[in-house]
Parts: structure tokens; sequence; C-alpha cells
């Protein structure tokens, strides 16, 4: 029962300080800020994925709470400065993803000295197998391409200023369970028995679509925030 309730309220507050660093970064660095926002949350989306915790019986990766940032960061974006800069952001995200994956490959591959202590570490986080790193790569491409042109399509149809829920609630939704779906099937299927792929494709989701909900407010917070060189 601690274990439980020391998960689920110590989860809570770590959403709570993730997303208040998202403004935090925004409020000090403006549009490069949202930037690097997306450089940094892709590589830590995937150290912290490679930790497990149980609430209420369910067994779940971190992670989710970054990634689904990585969305709200696409849609702040794709409000204030338009699709163009959504999309150049998640380019430099795959960039980052991808310069991350092979460099730390290749540092893998040095011999460690023999009073080297971290090699074991560093596998366990970055020794990725080649399908969880393609799954990676694949699911972030098209969710976050998807996402940007979901939430232009849904600016056409909820255009007003008090309809940001509706566009980004929207389009992250729907990108969520497409990230998710390409994920688990190609890091998963067939590793795992179908009731159990099932439970984690669902669980996933489910995490990060309450995930998106509780990010909207902090989204509305960053919309209004306003800076002299962009007037």
């Amino acid at each position: 029962m601690y274990v439980f309730m020391f998960n689920l309220v110590w989860g809570a507050v770590f959403v709570l300080v993730t997303y208040g660093f998202f403004l935090l970064c925004y409020r000090l660095f403006g549009k490069k800020g949202l930037y690097a926002w997306i450089g940094v949350a892709t590589v830590i989306a995937n150290i912290q994925v490679t930790k497990t915790i149980d609430i209420m019986g369910i067994v779940l990766t971190l992670g989710n709470t970054m990634y689904v940032s990585m969305y709200l960061t696409s849609d702040l974006l794709n409000e204030k400065y338009g699709a163009d800069e959504a999309r150049k952001a998640v380019w430099f995200g795959f960039f980052t993803l991808i310069m991350t994956t092979v460099l730390m490959q290749m540092v893998l591959l040095f011999n460690a000295a023999p009073t080297d202590f971290a090699q074991d570490s560093m596998e366990t986080l970055f020794g990725l197998l080649p399908r969880l790193a393609l799954g990676s790569l694949s699911a972030y491409f098209i969710s976050q391409f998807l996402d940007v042109r979901l939430f232009s399509w849904l600016r056409k149809i909820a255009p007003g200023r008090n309809q940001l829920w509706i566009r980004t609630n929207g389009s992250s939704i729907i990108s969520s369970f497409v990230d998710t779906l390409v994920f688990c099937t190609v890091a998963f299927v067939f590793i795992y028995p179908w009731d159990v792929w099932l439970e984690i494709f669902l669980t996933t989701y489910l995490i990060k679509f309450l995930l998106t909900a509780v990010g909207t407010p902090f989204l509305y917070a960053a919309r209004n925030f306003k800076f002299e060189d962009e007037a």
C-alpha cells in the first residue's frame, strides 16, 4: 500500500514538475526554448522509459510525461508561430534522437578500462535493441508530424481562441494513439503474447490520454506569455 500511494503521489508531483519546467523553459528563452525543450525531451524520454514502476498493480514505464510534453510543445509552436515552425521543431527532435542513438551506440563499443564503472549502467540505458530503437524512431516521426497536421486541420474547424483545448487534445489524443500503436507493434509484436501486448498498448495509451488532459492548462498559460522580440 505504501509503495502504491508513494508512486501515485510522487507521480503527480513528477508530472507537475515536468510541465512546470516546460513553462519555465518557454518563459525564460521564448521560441528558442521550445526548440531546446524538444531536443532535450527526446533524449530524456528515451532514458526514462527504461525504468518501470507499479501503480495500482499495473506496471508502467516512465517517459510518457516527457513524451506528451513534446506534443504540447509542437502544439504551442503551431498555435503561436505556425505549422512550419512546429514541423521544424519535429525535425530537430528527430535529428536529436538519431544523433543520440548513433553516438551512444558508438560509445558502448569502446573497450572499457579495468577501472571503469559506467559501462554496465550505460549498456542498460543506451544499449537498445535495434527493434526498440526502430520502434522509437518510427513512432516519433509518424506521430509528431501527424500531430502538426491534425492541429492545423482542427484550427480550421475550431479556430476560436477559447477552443485551444479542442485543437490540442484532439490532435494529441489521436497522435498519441498512433504513436503507441506504432511503437508497441514494431517493438513488441510477436515478442509478447497478444493479451500482454494489448495490456501494454492500452495502459500506455491511457496514461498519455490523461497526461494530455492534465497538460492543457499549462498550454493555455504558455500561450499567454509575451516577448518583446516577438511583438
